[in-house]
């Protein structure tokens, strides 16, 4: 059974995420939280900027204080409770980049994930030496390190095996990317072969956007949508060197209308897969 992808780090932020929005929607200032607490208001700050460990009972007073409905006050106390424990990617920590550790520790956290990609696979669709092949000359990874920044996407990879609590994956890649020949013909072949493997889990989903679509709602770049059962939806986009993550739900709410168009303009499942099947067949045995 797959081990619990707890991590401290990315609670607190969606603890503060959560936080915050209660508030603002409440109509509350930081101010008027601190009263509640009798704390100061760089505590509130922190609190909800995710600095700041969140008690049970002091998210609890708070959402209570900010009318927040029972059931959404019990959630997020027992999220908070549950914010104290280790990070399943420590062993990686020292080739994990500031800007990507609240997306590993809230990957591991999710429900559900939805990703565009329109260069190269997702991350966690590479097989070991697709992966290695993108990341053998890479601005971003020193030589000595590719290995374990491998080794780490492949450890992500294992949300999709979890037998107690799968990532539930969509992903909607371009046509494109299965001609791209990242590492060669053999490495290729095998990259398609995993993706039709991984086809075949209830958990995945794979669509191929074709090239006969000129004009869909990817076009402005790649984005991940990630789920949770007790917390809200993030955005987020990648960039060479950082990253943005999408909490407004107006904008959440935008990419996953973009999400949906993108589902609807692409290939049916069956037909992305007979589409990866029939490029499979050009590269050999």
């Amino acid at each position: 059974m797959e081990a619990e992808r707890t991590d401290p780090s990315a609670l607190r932020w969606l603890i503060g995420h959560e936080l915050r929005a209660a508030r603002e929607g409440a109509g509350h200032t930081q101010t008027a939280a601190a009263r509640v607490l009798g704390c100061t208001h760089a505590k509130i700050n922190y609190l909800e900027q995710g600095k700041n460990q969140q008690r049970p009972d002091e998210v609890g007073r708070l959402l209570r204080s900010y009318g927040t409905d029972p059931t959404d006050v019990e959630r997020l106390a027992s999220l908070a409770s549950a914010a104290d424990r280790g990070t399943w990617w420590a062993p990686f920590a020292d080739v994990v980049p500031d800007w990507l550790r609240t997306f590993v520790g809230l990957e591991g956290l999710a429900s559900a994930a939805f990703a565009y990609e329109p260069l190269l696979l997702h991350g966690l669709l590479q097989t070991r030496a697709y992966a290695t092949a993108l990341l053998a000359d890479a601005l971003r990874v020193p030589v000595i390190d590719v290995d374990r920044v491998v080794g780490l996407r492949l450890a992500r990879q294992q949300r999709l095996h979890d037998a107690s609590r799968p990532l539930h994956y969509e992903a909607v890649i371009e046509e494109t990317i299965l001609h791209r020949m990242v590492g060669g013909p053999a490495v290729m072949a095998d990259q398609l072969d995993h993706l039709l493997t991984l086809s075949e889990q209830k958990n995945v989903s794979i669509r191929v956007m074709p090239l006969a679509v000129a004009v869909h709602d990817g076009l402005d770049g790649e984005f991940t949508l990630l789920d949770f059962d007790a917390a809200r939806s993030i955005g987020y986009v990648e960039f060479q060197d950082g990253a943005v993550y999408v909490q407004d739900p107006d904008r959440i709410g935008g990419y996953r209308t973009a999400a949906a168009r993108l589902r609807d303009a692409a290939l049916p499942e069956d037909a992305s897969l007979e589409v990866i099947r029939t490029r499979r067949a050009t590269l050999g045995p």
